[in-house]
């Protein structure tokens, strides 16, 4: 009985605060999120008693909602600002959402009154339609007036004023064209080269891994990246990693030899006490201990290593005042090391982290080229980085 006096008192607290914060959002103007939030607990049970104010609240914020909205719109239509087209249409589609959300859980009973909720709803299909269509024609002409210029920056918002156009007016004109002219025009476009100043020749898989940009992820909408530059683009920078030294360490084989000892646990004994009789316990069995012994290991280690390193520089290069922008230095590095063992003796006697290098034998090294384009994935890590968090252009 305490259990459900609990739950039941627990829900009531929680109604209650349900009521309270959409109460305090209608009146703090927040109409729409307390529409919201009567709707959401007036989906189940509508017409249980519990519910009615949720259903006097949404009533009243619709109410209100509804009249500041056709305020706003009226206000706007006597400025005749053609920027403010986009707020008038939306609001309209704001409207007709608000009666949209509404309407499923229609009717709502208003017990006490003996009535059911009032809800004036309106027809806003021409506003909407009319008002899409004045904001069409403001966005066309907009962005055809932004790309009779030369600045990349008009050219971009030219594409998303087009880009929202098409959302809300598929295929209006000859718009799919003009995007794609926004784009191409709005766009910086980065010519990215190597150059090799070593005296090491560069893996050409290498090279062609570095400059596919494809695989970097950077997903920069008004950035395009060629490695190799293409007829009718006029490039606005430059991307140049420059190798500067390479560096391969000798192949080396070291070997050590160790001496491991180690106590272990070899099975069980009896236990025997200071008389050398066998010590029982309270059941009269013999207690058993474990056997404890110390083994040892003589270790022949050898260790395989080899190490490249690359260091670099990348620059950014504005191509139309032919000027260095930034310069960043990179070094990269890759270690292969191979470790396996011997022994003689019992192996037991090595950390058991150990035991995995006496099933390993000697491998052939790596060949310098490898190594070199192995350091590369970590050298293209960092490139990556760098691009990240140095765009050409914010």
């Amino acid at each position: 009985m305490k259990k459900i006096t609990l739950l039941l008192s627990l829900f009531i607290l929680v109604s209650s605060c349900g009521v309270k914060q959409t109460q305090n959002l209608l009146s703090s103007g927040n109409y729409d999120p307390a529409i919201d939030n009567a709707i959401s607990n007036l989906q189940s049970n509508k017409d249980k008693k519990g519910k009615q104010d949720y259903v006097y609240l949404l009533e009243e914020a619709f109410a209100k909602a509804k009249e500041r909205d056709l305020n706003t719109i009226n206000l706007l239509v006597k400025e005749a600002n053609p920027a403010q087209l986009e707020k008038i249409y939306t609001t309209y589609i704001q409207l007709n959402n608000r009666q949209e959300k509404i309407k499923p859980i229609l009717p709502l009973k208003l017990i006490k009154e003996g009535r059911n909720a009032i809800f004036p709803f309106d027809n806003y299909n021409n506003q909407i339609v009319d008002s899409k269509n004045a904001l069409s024609v403001y966005l066309y002409a907009n962005a055809k007036k932004l790309m009779l210029t030369s600045d990349k920056m008009n050219f971009r918002k030219a594409f998303d004023d087009l880009d929202y156009l098409n959302q809300i007016n598929p295929n209006y004109k000859n718009v799919l064209q003009l995007i794609d002219e926004a784009k191409f025009k709005g766009s910086d476009y980065v010519s990215v080269y190597t150059k090799n100043e070593t005296n090491m020749i560069i893996p050409a898989r290498l090279q062609n891994d570095l400059l596919d940009f494809s695989t970097y992820g950077l997903n920069d909408k008004w950035t395009v990246y060629h490695s190799n530059k293409q007829r009718g683009i006029d490039y606005d920078y430059g991307m140049m990693i420059n190798f500067r030294q390479i560096y391969i360490s000798p192949e080396q084989i070291k070997e050590r030899e160790f001496v491991k000892e180690r106590i272990i646990k070899d099975g069980v004994k009896k236990l025997i006490d200071a008389n050398g009789r066998e010590v029982l316990d309270e059941k009269g069995k013999v207690v058993l201990v474990d056997n404890l012994r110390t083994v040892n290991a003589r270790i022949y280690e050898s260790r395989q290593f080899k190490s490249c390193q690359i260091t670099a520089k990348v620059d950014y290069v504005n191509l139309r005042s032919n000027q260095l922008l930034q310069s960043f230095p990179v070094t990269s590095e890759f270690t292969f090391e191979n470790i396996y063992a011997t022994y003689k003796g019992d192996r037991r006697a090595s950390d058991d982290s150990y035991y995995s290098y006496f099933d390993k034998r000697a491998v052939a090294f790596p060949s310098s080229e490898e190594m070199v384009y192995d350091t590369g994935e970590d050298l293209k890590a960092k490139l990556k980085d760098i691009i990240s968090r140095n765009r050409f252009r914010n």
